[in-house]
């Protein structure tokens, strides 16, 4: 029987028991980020599997991403924060999604929603420069969001920011300027149910940030944040496996051109297996020449050029049919080239390889 053409195949037990890892490790609720349809690998079946490792909110970049899981019937917690200039926030909170607010303007829009009583988490600008409260802002809002909780329109659920991970130093100074502000909202009468600041790499290399909660991406899908690390000395389990199967297979003499531009000459009589998967469907065009994959259990490397559909492998003299599963990356420990391969290959991040993966390629869970 042949592989899938293309495919990218999601244990959902690896989700819920990366999650129930990182639970216990840190002792804090855990926050499963799922935008970016959960990093690739799907935003939904991802929340469920996360809920039912035992974590206790989710996180998504935007409003629509959260009203996404909820048309799917998920109860759970939400929280949203990143919005659009002069956004409405009515809808989100009819839908009891939860507001990162990093803005006095993102603050008077929550405060205007009819009928009040939205979730806020204020996000602090620690450091990161990207959106948050400046803290030359903080007497202000603190104020106005204590006033308008005292009113109902508003309850202020968290308080958080991002690390930079830049070093423990820089991360334990944002830790420290969020202290700050979390005693600045204090004295302005704001007491959140929750704190959380750290992401995958704080949560595992930095107790002290561990707070309430910790907001875990990258980790909850099984990969490691970290570049002398690997998923399986975190204790974490990689879910998404990328496999196709070969789509032909051609016997070529010495010299043969593959692929555009010919890169990639043969330097002997060999064999090449075409893979039907190309950088339309996330691969990475850098990677060409160096990405990895497994055939009949035997590794072999990307052959010239990636196209936009397509990329050649030569195999050599190993026996190779079409039909045949090519797996690009999954779990190391089962023999599959990592996703940090791939990433190394192309001069980026595993988090990019795993987010990129295109909507042609379709998601099974397993």
């Amino acid at each position: 029987m042949s592989a899938p053409f293309r495919e990218a195949t999601i244990e959902m037990d690896a989700i819920t028991d990366n999650t129930r890892h990182i639970r216990k490790l840190t002792g804090a609720q855990v926050i499963a980020v799922v935008k970016a349809n959960a990093y690739g690998h799907g935003a939904t079946a991802s929340a469920v599997a996360a809920l039912a490792g035992g974590a206790t909110r989710l996180g998504v970049a935007e409003i629509a991403e959260g009203l996404e899981l909820r048309r799917a019937g998920i109860t759970a917690p939400v929280i949203a924060w990143l919005h659009e200039p002069g956004q409405s926030f009515d809808l989100a909170a009819a839908n009891r999604i939860e507001l990162g607010i990093s803005s006095f303007d993102q603050l008077e829009a929550a405060g205007a929603v009819a009928g009040g009583d939205v979730a806020v988490h204020l996000k602090l600008e620690t450091g990161l420069s990207r959106n948050g409260i400046a803290p030359s802002d903080w007497g202000r809002v603190f104020a106005e969001a204590a006033r308008l909780e005292r009113i109902g329109h508003i309850r202020v659920v968290g308080l958080f920011s991002h690390l930079s991970n830049t070093s423990p130093a820089d991360d334990r100074a944002a830790l420290a300027r969020f202290e700050e502000g979390t005693a600045a909202a204090a004295s302005a009468g704001i007491r959140p149910e929750i704190r959380h600041i750290a992401a995958t790499a704080a949560a595992i290399d930095l107790p002290e940030t561990r707070l309430d909660a910790v907001r875990i991406g990258i980790g909850l899908y099984g990969l490691s944040p970290f570049d002398d690390r690997s998923s399986a000395e975190l204790g974490l389990r990689p879910a998404m496996t990328l496999r196709g199967a070969v789509a032909a297979v051609r016997r070529v003499p010495a010299g043969t051109g593959v692929s555009y531009g010919y890169d990639h000459r043969t330097n002997r009589d060999t064999t090449l297996a075409l893979v039907p998967l190309g950088y339309a469907d996330g691969i990475p065009r850098q990677a060409s020449g160096r990405g990895p994959v497994v055939i009949g259990g035997r590794r072999h490397t990307v052959a010239g050029r990636i196209a936009m559909d397509q990329f050649v492998v030569d195999v050599g003299d190993s026996a190779v049919s079409v039909g045949d599963e090519v797996v690009l990356f999954g779990d190391p420990t089962l023999g599959a080239p990592a996703a940090t391969e791939w990433a190394n290959a192309a001069s980026t991040i595993n988090y990019e390889i795993v987010s990129r993966i295109g909507n042609r390629v379709p998601r099974r869970s397993a």
